[in-house]
């Protein structure tokens, strides 16, 4: 069973119906001992960096989800959940889970419409399993203001470009995760997901 944890967001529903889709057995969940028993979690995500911090500190997931990352379980962060995943972000200077290191930052203006909101093609700068397959001409469905920017480049794993190159894939170990949603990303995205499902959590060394 796929973890897809609960905390409040609005898109834990399409997650569900894509990997269902897939044929995965999965559920939305904030129970501690479910999601410590999946084989794979999933961390989706809108809205904003504080609001989402305050839940998941709240319910506790904040541990969770460190102990789940000790464990080498593999991990997806998708959106929001990738943005959470480094030490902080720009959006109210909020303090985040500080898996990897880094910051989320605004888009500066003059780049283009903010939110960046629509498909874009994604440039990889290493092979990474999730990546396995995909179509170099695909493009992936994105609605953002902030971006990842990890502070080790051998964190970011492909990058877009919008006014500016930004990372949209990045991760560390069994921890990977798109600014992009792979599950409102047409059969790329599904092939991203089923990936991500058949990922062991490991990463051979560029």
């Amino acid at each position: 069973m796929i973890a897809i944890l609960d905390y409040e967001a609005g898109n834990l529903r399409s997650v569900e119906r894509a990997l269902r889709h897939l044929g995965m057995d999965c559920r939305i969940t904030k129970n501690r001992e479910e999601i410590l028993k999946a084989p794979r979690v999933i961390f989706p995500g809108v809205g904003a960096a504080g609001r989402a911090m305050e839940v998941i500190r709240a319910s506790g997931l904040d541990s969770v989800i460190r102990e789940v990352v000790r464990r080498n379980v593999p991990f997806l962060g998708i959106c929001l959940g990738a943005q959470v995943l480094l030490s902080e972000s720009e959006e109210n200077e909020a303090p985040c889970l500080g898996i990897l290191e880094g910051k989320a930052l605004r888009f500066p203006d003059g780049v283009g419409k903010i939110p960046h909101m629509g498909w874009n093609d994604i440039v990889p700068e290493r092979s990474h399993p999730i990546l396995e397959g995909i179509d170099p001409k695909a493009q992936f469905y994105f609605v953002h203001s902030y971006y990842p920017s990890p502070s080790r480049g051998e964190d970011v794993i492909a990058r877009t470009d919008y006014g500016i190159s930004f990372p949209c894939v990045i991760g560390r170990g069994n921890v990977v995760a798109t600014q992009f949603h792979p599950e409102k990303s047409g059969s790329q995205g599904l092939l991203l997901l089923k990936n991500f499902c058949d990922w062991d959590g490991r990463v051979s060394p560029c």
